[in-house]
């Protein structure tokens, strides 16, 4: 049917002819009339739908290459995250070991290199000897106040009597120790000979103390030679066994004489550093020499400002770097700025 202008209804010249040849459009069975108000659609290929009422997807694009990091993630899952994690975790361990011990404040201090004890020579713990002008005018060197001490003493020690059981395990070696005071010395005030006595026992037997390492015990003994004697020693006879330049009180082990010789004066006085604290100054004392006297020689400066300091810094002449460094220029410890706060043992978070 055509109109009165000879068109077809759709709007076609009827006089043209149809190529019958023509490719024509598909036939698109749309019974929901998804694709009826938009003819474009109709051009695209068929999709499976999850929701047939839905809007149609985007047409996906090119797949993509996934990166090593994908792929890595997608293989190991949950381990790809803790992985990483653990990796850092060993490598900081191993810098620790490597490092001998972290220092971090409330940590564990260094200790230093252990010397063999054949290597033992003479007096350990002393200053080089040399040309150098040591400072005797150190604020935190000089002795606090308190009570009566002995200048002097006869040179001689006596033994004070008794033994005690093995402490720690020892794997490497049991030292053995006998507890002397030297004639001229009264300990009256301290409680006796027996008082000194125990409080080297008991510091030696602490578990923060040098058998917190099983490779050192220690047995107490009243009787034949031992491997070194704990001595308290007056004023004069230590720095004439310990041979300091530095004219500031202090101890020292002497490997010739088998003698960790305890400074009376200090045992009494104690040191500024320990701000009073006698009781933790005498046992660092004791750790400190006998340190010395079971191969720790060498002195060590403060680690961590802040943190501990290692029972084998010099405290007695103070805490702090720059002290201790201008009393020895030419000694191990830098000149740094560094302060650490009193400890009196080898491992105290042990």
């Amino acid at each position: 049917m055509t109109d009165q202008r000879g068109s077809s209804t759709g709007g076609r010249d009827s006089t043209q002819p149809v190529d019958t040849d023509a490719p024509q459009p598909p036939e698109i069975y749309d019974p929901l009339g998804l694709y009826a108000a938009d003819p474009e659609r109709s051009r695209q290929p068929l999709r499976a739908l999850w929701d047939p009422t839905a809007e149609p997807e985007a047409a996906p694009s090119a797949p993509r290459k996934r990166g090593v990091l994908r792929r890595f993630v997608t293989t190991y899952g949950w381990r790809a995250y803790a992985l990483p994690v653990l990796v850092v975790l060993t490598v900081l361990v191993g810098v620790d070991a490597v490092k001998g011990g972290g220092n971090a404040e409330g940590g564990a201090p260094g200790l230093g290199r252990l010397s063999q004890r054949s290597a033992n020579a003479g007096i350990i713990g002393a200053p080089p000897k040399g040309d150098v002008k040591f400072s005797g005018d150190l604020p935190s060197g000089i002795l606090p106040d308190g009570g009566p001490f002995a200048e002097t003493g006869t040179g001689a020690w006596h033994l004070v009597p008794g033994t005690g059981a093995q402490v720690g395990a020892g794997q490497a070696h049991v030292f053995t120790y006998t507890v002397e005071v030297e004639d001229g010395v009264d300990t009256t005030a301290l409680g006796g000979d027996a008082a000194v006595a125990k409080m080297v026992e008991a510091t030696l037997a602490n578990p923060k103390s040098w058998t917190h390492d099983p490779r050192f015990g220690f047995r107490r003994v009243d009787s034949g030679k031992p491997d070194f004697r704990v001595s308290l020693t007056s004023r004069q006879t230590t720095k004439s066994a310990c041979g300091f330049e530095i004219p500031i009180d202090s101890s020292c082990y002497n490997s010739d004489l088998d003698r960790v010789v305890l400074s009376e004066v200090r045992w009494v006085r104690g040191a500024v550093a320990f701000e009073g604290d006698i009781g933790s100054y005498r046992q660092y004392q004791i750790n400190h020499e006998v340190g010395h006297a079971i191969g720790y020689h060498e002195h060590q400066p403060c680690e961590t400002d802040g943190g501990l300091a290692p029972v084998m810094m010099q405290q007695t002449f103070g805490t702090r770097n720059n002290d201790i460094a201008a009393l020895d220029p030419q000694g191990v410890v830098p000149s740094d700025g560094k302060k650490c706060r009193f400890n009196p043992w080898p491992y105290p978070t042990g």
